[in-house]
């Protein structure tokens, strides 16, 4: 059983599609070099759920972003998931800040999700309810999207997951009755359903009163594109005065990746090799 997958579902006696999310290896990368507190951490395990949920809906080949920007504690959160399934994400806060809910860290606040295909990417934007972000995506849905959708989201320091239902467009109405009944099961969820059933088991057993047709499951991995090359574009974008004055100071330039940790250190002679012309660069590893 792969250990972090999206599985997609649909309803047979009714309009509905699902699909369940699980993290875990590719969540536990994401933390591994990050300090977050609780309630951050939190909110960033629910936008790498929902960010794969999202992306699962789709049919497209390009990528899904999420940000949420506002003037609270969380100053902006990113996380990306694209096509394939590669997920990376990054959290930057209010270093003195203290909320204890997803409330708190919430002030003027937005959500963008932006759908790249490569032509024309498309953005939709919705304000953050105080009460979750499953809340606000669920706003999205219905108000930037207009497909009625069940968002649950779980998350702590180990895993990553949730449920997404949206009724199918084009089909015959809903019972509204079924669709509560629907949204109010998949509010069950919990982080322990993950340990005790793999997903397949435990879309049966929260839907155990609907005949559901699963398919197969697709990998979730951990990836950050970040690269050497791109690290020295963005040091030549600060310029050569301001980033020779930085290595005078410090003897080396240090650049750390917001989303994975890795830290690329460059010495006096790396900054001189930078600004030269007609210098090739070498590989971003050695093997």
């Amino acid at each position: 059983m792969i250990a972090d997958h999206v599985i997609p579902f649909v309803f047979d006696a009714l309009p509905v599609r699902g699909a369940l999310i699980n993290l875990s290896r590719s969540w536990r990368r994401m933390l591994r070099d990050q300090h977050y507190d609780r309630i951050i951490q939190e909110t960033l395990g629910h936008a790498a759920a929902a960010t794969g949920l999202i992306a699962q809906s789709l049919k497209f080949d390009g990528a899904v972003t999420l940000q949420i920007q506002g003037d609270g504690e969380l100053r902006m959160l990113v996380m990306q998931c694209t096509s394939d399934f590669e997920i990376r994400g990054m959290a930057n806060v209010d270093e003195d800040g203290d909320a204890d809910t997803f409330g708190d860290l919430m002030n003027n606040a937005h959500c963008a999700i932006t759908v790249d295909a490569g032509d024309r990417p498309y953005q939709g934007i919705v304000e953050i309810e105080q009460s979750s972000l499953a809340d606000s995506l669920q706003n999205y849905f219905a108000r930037s999207v207009q497909v009625p959708s069940h968002v649950i989201l779980v998350s702590d320091n180990s895993l990553s997951g949730g449920i997404l239902l949206q009724q199918m467009p084009g089909q015959y109405m809903m019972d509204d009755d079924d669709w509560d009944r629907l949204g109010y099961i998949a509010a069950t969820l919990r982080n322990n359903d993950f340990d005790s059933a793999d997903g397949v088991e435990l879309i049966g057993k929260l839907f155990a009163e609907d005949d559901v047709r699963v398919f197969k499951s697709k990998p979730v991995v951990f990836r950050c594109p970040c690269s050497l090359e791109r690290v020295e574009e963005v040091l030549r974008m600060l310029g050569e005065d301001e980033t020779q004055n930085a290595v005078a100071e410090q003897g080396q330039v240090d650049v750390t990746c917001e989303y994975c940790g890795r830290c690329r250190s460059f010495d006096p002679i790396d900054i001189s090799r930078l600004f030269a012309d007609n210098v090739v660069t070498g590989p971003d590893s050695v093997q």
